[in-house]
């Protein structure tokens, strides 16, 4: 193969290659051998018939598309991958020249990897809030693991603010029955506000085995014909239990935790909280002065970026979606959308993700980051213990350069981050009202 010229405007790069006969005719051949098996032309049995047979009939270069495809790898390697530029995803064929003595020449057009301008990235200065936990956030953790042990008890008398009634109900709108308005054996914690309105505080002074006709209205902001619509449930009481919560004293801290006393529970607990407070801030300064970098750099973004970041986001939201057991689908026609409208929404964040991607590949370049081995191995042994395989399984899944790239990628981060500024959070200054007289 020859590189008979290569011209680079901006974000894209046009190359001409001059392709070796013999290569293509590898090419060419490994096509047909590929196709001959679905070919049937008269005088030949299916899949029987010679090359130049099929070649006569339809064309003398009817397989060089597909034998373009064959051998495109070696066409990519010598002549996209070994220019001085940085492709980005698969060059598209623009032109394709055959001479009389079969000599092919492509032209092939591909987006390329941006000039990058760092602007700002050290001593930014970013806000960091101050750690803090409130004895309310204390409390409520108290709360959940005195939930967490609590006991059900059935009762036998009138329902009560705070007990689960268990209930059957069927709902009608001027005597006929509605749609979702039935259930049956249905928990109802008393006092949670599940259901409409007025609903729950009749359930109070029921008892079990008792029925009753429950007379409310829905709201005037229901989401269907209901709204505002006066009805009646018919409720019948099977079943009525109250939770046993602890008390929250030196007994309950006994049996929770390892302290002997309450106080040493809730010192645990503060620390405990405290610590997670400053890795989430931690985090959200680092992102902060990342973001900022990255709003400092020059940069005009090519498409087949941006669409790869906005690939991922959307496969990321995917998985997170089918294991909530929904896909995307699903998700985007109950947001009123579809595929489409979803992908236009992640748009502006995959466009900032990309410029952040492509601001730290620049200043890891600029500033020579680079993985040791040490690093390089730990970070192995690390996703081994993470997925519970063999560190050997793990380096053969994972690509070498995606792991030093991530590990200088962090080290990109560290350096951003570690010569930041922490400033305070500007206080919003409400505006004064001013009455006239």
């Amino acid at each position: 193969m020859i590189v008979k010229s290569t011209q680079r405007n901006g974000n894209e790069a046009v190359v001409v290659v001059e392709i070796d006969k013999e290569l293509m005719e590898s090419g060419v051949n490994k096509a047909y051998l590929k196709a001959r098996k679905n070919i049937q032309i008269p005088g030949f049995r299916k899949g029987k018939a010679p090359r130049k047979m099929v070649e006569a009939m339809y064309g003398a270069h009817v397989f060089y598309e597909d034998g373009l495809e064959e051998i495109f790898p070696e066409i990519y390697d010598f002549a996209v991958a070994g220019q001085e530029f940085k492709a980005i995803g698969r060059p598209s064929l623009t032109d394709m020249q055959i001479s009389e003595d079969n000599i092919v020449t492509l032209t092939l057009t591909t987006e390329v990897y941006p000039e990058v301008t760092l602007g700002q990235y050290k001593g930014l200065e970013v806000e960091k809030a101050e750690a803090s936990v409130s004895d309310e956030q204390v409390q409520a953790e108290l709360d959940r693991m005195a939930q967490n042990v609590a006991s059900t008890e059935t009762v036998e008398r009138p329902a009560e603010m705070g007990d689960t009634a268990t209930i059957d109900f069927e709902g009608f709108d001027n005597g006929v029955p509605f749609d979702g308005g039935k259930g049956e054996n249905f928990d109802l914690k008393l006092g949670s506000g599940q259901f409409v309105p007025g609903f729950e505080e009749q359930v109070v002074g029921m008892s079990v085995g008792e029925e009753k006709d429950l007379n409310v209205t829905f709201p005037e902001d229901y989401h269907d014909e209901l709204a505002g619509k006066p009805v009646v449930f018919h409720v019948k009481l099977n079943k009525l239990t109250v939770t046993n919560v602890p008390a929250l004293d030196d007994e309950f801290a006994k049996d929770v935790s390892e302290f002997e006393t309450l106080e040493e529970l809730k010192a645990d607990i503060r620390a405990k909280a405290l610590e997670q407070s400053q890795k989430q801030i931690q985090s959200a300064f680092e992102q902060a002065a990342v973001e900022k970098a990255a709003e400092n750099t020059q940069v005009e973004m090519p498409k087949a970026l941006v669409e790869s970041e906005l690939d991922t986001q959307m496969e990321r939201f995917a998985y997170q979606l089918q294991m909530s057991g929904y896909s995307m689908e699903q998700y985007a026609k109950m947001m009123g959308g579809d595929i489409t409208t979803m992908r236009n929404a992640f748009r502006p964040a995959a466009e900032k993700q990309a410029k952040i991607s492509v601001t730290l590949e620049k200043i890891v370049e600029v500033e020579g980051l680079a993985a040791t081995d040490e690093e390089i191995e730990n970070e192995f042994k690390s996703l081994a213990e993470q997925y519970q395989l063999e560190v050997d399984k793990v380096k053969e899944m994972v690509p070498m350069d995606e792991l030093t790239g991530s590990l200088t990628t962090r080290k990109a981060v560290k350096l951003i981050a570690e010569s930041a500024v922490a400033v305070a959070p500007k206080v919003e200054e409400k505006a004064a009202e001013t009455t006239e007289e």
